[in-house]
């Protein structure tokens, strides 16, 4: 498969071309930056210390000229960029990974109408351990009514907060609770005693912090603590290159990793 990466030498787009390049089955065939990027124009293998591999770094509006010919687009970048990106992978019928997160209902929309005309595999995590742990969440919210709350934290860099990890955790909680549950983001002053319904969703931002999710399920007498702690962005690497090869059969459609992982 011919491989395209978003925000190439980004924290994770950089990383990511280099799993591919290396993958023995992938081929990294596009890199792209925004335009104005000093590295535009320049060799992706020589900025991202992989040494030259004649794949240039092209501005992301480029994108329609780059693509037509190549598979997949792999995407982790920022919302406005990964919005821009599927209007391009539609226009070529370019299939896409997407690990965006912080994206608006508008734009998860697009991205939904965007997969009736190209496969895409979407996730707001591709660590595999993480989809376990969301299937774990629900399984034990559905058999303890107990009182929910998830704790998350990543580096300082993050721009969006909650983490689509943690927000997806409540999705499973309100899913096998019947859809009920407010969430409610920290909690400041007289604010009462906790309600029935609430889910609190708390967010940590500090240092180099990989990834860090608990989910507390605390009852009269005992709780339970459901953990995934990422040491480093390589589990979402690997997850983001299996997606790209699940794809090589798929004409169009709207995936998870729980497609990708057979869950």
């Amino acid at each position: 498969m011919r491989v395209a990466v978003s925000g190439c030498l980004g924290r994770m787009g950089s990383l990511i071309a280099e799993r591919v390049h290396g993958s023995g089955d992938l081929k990294l065939a596009a890199g792209f930056e925004l335009p104005g990027h000093e590295s535009i124009g320049r060799d992706l293998g020589t900025e991202t210390g992989l040494g030259e591999i004649d794949v240039k770094v092209s501005p992301s509006g480029d994108m329609e000229t780059v693509l037509p010919g190549l598979d997949v687009l792999i995407d982790f970048t920022a919302p406005p960029a990964t919005e821009s990106a599927v209007r391009s992978c539609v226009t070529t019928r370019t299939k896409m990974v997407i690990g965006t997160t912080g994206l608006s209902e508008e734009q998860e929309n697009l991205v939904e109408a965007a997969s009736r005309e190209v496969a895409v595999v979407r996730s707001r995590n591709f660590a595999r351990g993480v989809n376990v742990f969301w299937r774990l969440v629900g399984e034990a919210a559905s058999r303890l009514d107990y009182d929910a709350e998830i704790v998350e934290a990543h580096h300082r860099h993050k721009r969006d907060a909650p983490s689509g990890t943690a927000l997806r955790a409540a999705e499973e909680i309100r899913d096998v609770r019947g859809g009920d549950g407010e969430l409610v983001h920290g909690r400041r002053g007289m604010v009462g005693e906790r309600g029935d319904d609430e889910i609190g969703v708390h967010a940590v931002r500090a240092g180099d912090v990989a990834g860090d999710h608990t989910v507390l399920l605390a009852g009269d007498g005992e709780r339970l603590e459901i953990k995934h702690q990422a040491h480093g962005r390589e589990p979402f690497v690997a997850g983001a290159l299996d997606a790209a090869r699940f794809l090589a059969d798929k004409e169009k459609g709207l995936y998870g990793m729980d497609d990708v992982l057979g869950l």
